[in-house]
């Protein structure tokens, strides 16, 4: 069984959205996405997906996107983005299917590991960070927190974290996302969110303190599924 990341696929099958505001190589990308997922992953792999999964308002609106990603192989794990307006309870979505699981205060096991996470926010002294941001940056530091420590309490002392925002601010500085990440000894962090070849390399990558973060747009990736060493 391997691990696979692919965040942003930005699906919008019930109404057209384009991409090509972010660059040419958006153009007709669930193509790339379906062709590049059927080559890389197996029925036996798992892929994370860190976000911004579907343009889609409502359930209604999803289900053709639902659809798109519960034909590709392969166990799906999900947090939410800042564009899925569509995301219920994770009870209602955890009941959909066998092979999507969703994210939120809870985890999943895989392995020795548990998948952890939420979907994050700017974090202070980005760029965009303004102070009605902190509010729901604190919110989504004790969502994360939450999912970490149900699986501590389930007895996993190894963790992989998901998020959709980056982890830090645009600068690199550390953040109380970080401190989270480290204080549980989490080994991996995949992360979305940023498009354009400015944006990536604001983006946190490597190994920093003993954790590996990986950015995993699906536009930074070229639109396949990068298999996460652990």
């Amino acid at each position: 069984m391997a691990i696979f990341a692919l965040a942003d696929l930005h699906l919008s099958f019930f109404k057209h959205k384009p991409m090509d505001i972010f660059g040419d190589n958006w153009n007709d990308h669930p193509l790339k996405i379906r062709k590049n997922w059927n080559e890389s992953v197996s029925e036996n792999d798992t892929v994370l997906v860190a976000g911004d999964i579907s343009w889609a308002q409502n359930m209604t609106e999803f289900e053709p996107d639902f659809e798109f990603i519960r034909t590709l192989p392969g166990k799906k794990l999900f947090v939410s983005g800042n564009h899925d307006y569509w995301w219920t309870s994770v009870q209602k979505l955890n009941a959909m299917d066998e092979n999507m699981f969703f994210i939120r205060t809870n985890f999943y096991p895989l392995g020795e590991y548990a998948v952890c996470g939420t979907r994050g926010w700017l974090c202070p002294n980005d760029t965009m960070y303004d102070p009605a941001d902190e509010k729901i940056f604190r919110r989504e530091c004790i969502r994360l927190e939450m999912s970490l420590e149900s699986a501590k309490k389930a007895g996993f002392e190894k963790f992989i974290v998901m998020l959709h925002y980056p982890p830090a601010n645009d600068k690199g500085e550390h953040s109380a996302f970080m401190d989270i990440i480290e204080k549980y000894g989490a080994d991996t962090v995949v992360y979305g969110h940023l498009h354009s070849a400015y944006a990536h390399k604001t983006g946190i990558q490597g190994n920093i303190n003993g954790v590996n973060y990986y950015l995993t747009s699906s536009d930074y990736l070229n639109f396949r599924p990068l298999k996460i060493n652990i």
